[in-house]
């Protein structure tokens, strides 16, 4: 059936429609109250259709269309399709993640991480938290004082000597016998799971009865313990509060854009104060007039609230047609009535306007010359990795040989975001010969640490590894033997043939969960950052190495050159190049007269065996 035949059955119905290209590849997923009318519309040689949709219409071969019985049904299914297919020309929000939430692990020892994405996978999730910063602060107080463990590794009490976290008093050991019962340690994920559920007069009331009994007891230092954990809750419970029963809550956008390239932002407000923001960046918009802001919003707030907690008002910079219909499936999903406002005057458009101007800045922290928070983006890499700590310090390993000649190491630091060059290290892998990248790893992760335990250096809170599984467990192996299994380890995959990149990430106790790579994120650019920079840094060193070794060749083919006088030129003239431009007297003083002369022409022969080579023009 030809398109024009398939025009004739469309009814003059609300529903979807979805447009195909030669590969049967879903391109464009839209909305309508009359399919008939609209879906012709592509398809009128008489009508002015900007560039974008001349594009479109020039793709399509084939189309579907889906009839519902409303509108709210077409704007849910709608975002559904477009979620599912991510079609070329549809307006796509490259960002699904949710407020942040903390994630109670599903295990026989369970964990508390803060997380963006909600899935069912038994865990149980607390949120969404607003401020972000209420995260961090809820998770902070239940390593200190709950001490729940913040390992990846398997719990099965038999491991010789618990680690540093255990001798910090933020873990409770479950991982060595006798040190944490497993009723001891259910005890206190049970008190977690009751504060973050908001029953925090109940578990500030049990706390103050512990506290009671272990004072009577005579043990005092418990008692006091309590007595802390108390007030901490109190106080928490005041902030929780706030974020979980606001009756004013807001949503407010706005949007900057400069030729192909956009910035949004979303401020929310909760009881008149700004309690968190969320930013979206797009690089692939129509340059030409045929943008149109006010269904690019729409195709936004679409696939936005059909992920995320929807507020009772929302305030957006533009209108758009079918508002009146997105109210209403809001309203059904909230429970209680939610209004859109496009506010022209007043102080609505007064908080527009700020969240515009946030908006240009962010425009030009990404695009242009301004460095973005390091703060936020730290913040963004703890919970793309569920990391149950601020990664304020991170280290970085990489392997470079040649057929496993030369074999080194590259060592970077980065600290609170930002190289530490004076942190870097270079190792020699001496224990390892031929090409060997696992066992290579192995050593220099395993000299590393066990000099900074033994010195009492800073450890890190996170290390990346420059490589898949193998160099992952590899490095693992070597912080078991250190007892450093409680630091998260981060393998850097490449794509094949292409070395330059990252494909995804591999966490450690995780691997069959592999994080893809994307490159819109700030986190992720970090990431690639601190693997150019390892890169750089393992590869000049082993450069320096091999042209060093290149030097001592060279000179060994020289009769009566041994290893003193070959250091004495090196240590002078610095490099082969130099030697080999300088003269039998400026060589002379270092290793004598009959040497300089027998060097120097040495270097002339090969410059003339050079010269011959070289054909005529």
């Amino acid at each position: 059936m030809t398109i024009a035949e398939k025009l004739k059955t469309v009814p003059a119905s609300a529903g979807i429609y979805l447009h195909k290209n030669s590969a049967g590849k879903i391109i464009y997923v839209g909305k309508a109250k009359n399919l008939r009318n609209r879906v012709r519309s592509y398809f009128q040689a008489s009508r002015n259709l900007d560039l974008k949709t001349r594009q479109l219409v020039r793709q399509i071969v084939d189309f579907e269309f889906i009839v519902v019985d409303n509108e709210v049904e077409a704007l849910v299914l709608e975002s559904n399709l477009i979620k599912k297919h991510k079609p070329r020309f549809n307006v796509m929000l490259k960002d699904d993640k949710q407020y942040p939430h903390l994630k109670m692990t599903n295990e026989p020892f369970p964990k508390v991480v803060i997380t963006r994405k909600v899935v069912r996978d038994g865990s149980s999730y607390y949120g969404p938290m607003l401020p972000a910063s209420l995260a961090r602060k809820t998770l902070d107080l239940v390593n200190r004082a709950f001490q729940l463990r913040t390992c990846d590794i398997e719990i099965d009490g038999r491991l010789p000597r618990p680690c540093l976290e255990f001798h910090l008093k933020r873990c409770l050991g479950p991982c060595v016998k006798g040190l944490c019962t497993q009723d001891e340690y259910q005890e206190a994920a049970r008190d977690v799971k009751t504060l973050l559920e908001g029953k925090n007069r109940e578990l500030a009331a049990d706390l103050e009865k512990r506290m009671w009994r272990f004072s009577e007891d005579g043990r005092y230092e418990l008692a006091a313990k309590f007595r802390d954990l108390r007030n901490t809750v109190i106080a928490l419970g005041e902030q929780q509060k706030m974020a979980y029963t606001a009756e004013r809550d807001v949503d407010i956008f706005g949007f900057y854009r400069e030729e192909n390239r956009l910035a949004l932002q979303l401020f929310t407000m909760r009881e008149g104060r700004i309690v968190g923001r969320r930013e979206f960046f797009w690089e692939d918009l129509p340059e030409d007039d045929s943008f149109d802001p006010s269904n690019f919003l729409r195709e936004v707030l679409i696939q936005y609230y059909s992920t995320d907690y929807v507020p009772l008002e929302i305030h957006v910079p533009n209108d758009f047609g079918d508002r009146a219909a997105f109210e209403q499936l809001l309203t059904e999903r909230r429970g209680r009535r939610v209004r859109i406002f496009h506010p022209k005057i007043g102080e609505k458009r007064h908080l527009v306007s700020l969240v515009e101007t946030n908006a240009k800045v962010a425009f030009e922290q990404r695009f242009r010359v301004l460095k973005p928070d390091s703060q936020k983006v730290l913040e963004e890499l703890q919970e793309i990795l569920e990391l149950p700590y601020f990664p304020d310090r991170i280290e970085s390993f990489d392997i470079s040989n040649i057929s496993g000649s030369e074999n080194v190491a590259g060592i970077v630091v980065f600290d609170n975001g930002r190289p530490a060059r004076g942190l870097y290290r270079r190792f020699i892998i001496k224990g390892v010969e031929g090409q060997d990248d696992f066992a290579s790893m192995h050593e220099a992760v395993f000299r590393r640490y066990r000099r900074m335990l033994d010195e009492g250096g800073q450890l890190p809170r996170l290390i990346f590894i420059d490589g898949g599984k193998g160099q992952l467990s590899a490095a693992a192996a070597a912080m078991r033997l250190l007892d450093l299994e409680q630091i998260m380890l981060v393998g850097l995959v490449k794509p094949p043939k292409r070395h330059n990149e990252i494909s995804h990430l591999l966490i450690r106790g995780r691997e069959d969960k592999p994080v893809p790579f994307d490159r819109n994120s700030l986190a992720f650019r970090l990431i690639l950052q601190i693997r150019e920079e390892t890169h750089r840094t393992a590869v000049e060193f082993h450069r320096k190495r091999r042209e060093k070794r290149d030097f001592t060749s060279e000179l060994s083919e020289i009769p009566g050159v041994g290893d003193k006088r070959k250091m004495k030129l090196l240590r002078e003239f610095g490099s082969i190049e130099r030697i080999a431009k300088a003269t039998a007297d400026e060589m002379a003083p270092l290793v004598g007269k009959k040497a300089a002369t027998d060097i120097a022409a040495h270097f002339e022969n090969q410059r003339n065996i050079g010269r011959a080579a070289k054909p005529d023009h």
